[in-house]
């Protein structure tokens, strides 16, 4: 049996975002995904969908997970929201989950992969 999941993926990389999709599915999940990496794209998402995540990367070239996150909570979106990076140590971390987020992931199969 799988579990129905809708998550809004802030992530540059699309095959960061299909890794996690694959983990995910293989975990049972019956995922419905969409990946924004701009302010302007993660807006439009909100509008138009109903989402039960909101998964982010901390470090991206237009945009920041935690720029992410104050985007959602200025909206009035109360959705669990993770902080995911392979970059960051557990400080990052620390400072998301006191802005708000609910979780902050780093390193794991990421680990070495970005420059």
């Amino acid at each position: 049996m799988t579990i129905p999941l809708r998550i809004l993926m802030v992530e540059d990389s699309a095959d960061d975002a299909e890794l996690a999709v694959r983990v995910l599915r293989q975990s049972g999940f019956d995922l419905t995904c969409e990946r924004v990496d701009t302010p302007e794209a993660m807006r439009a998402a909100l509008e138009a969908g109903s989402w039960d995540l909101v998964i982010a990367d901390y470090s991206m070239p237009r945009f920041s997970g935690l720029a992410a996150l104050k985007l959602l909570q200025d909206k009035g979106f109360d959705l669990p929201f993770i902080l995911a990076s392979g970059t960051v140590g557990e400080d990052v971390a620390v400072e998301a989950m006191k802005a708000g987020a609910h979780d902050g992931r780093g390193g794991g199969s990421h680990e070495g992969r970005r420059t």
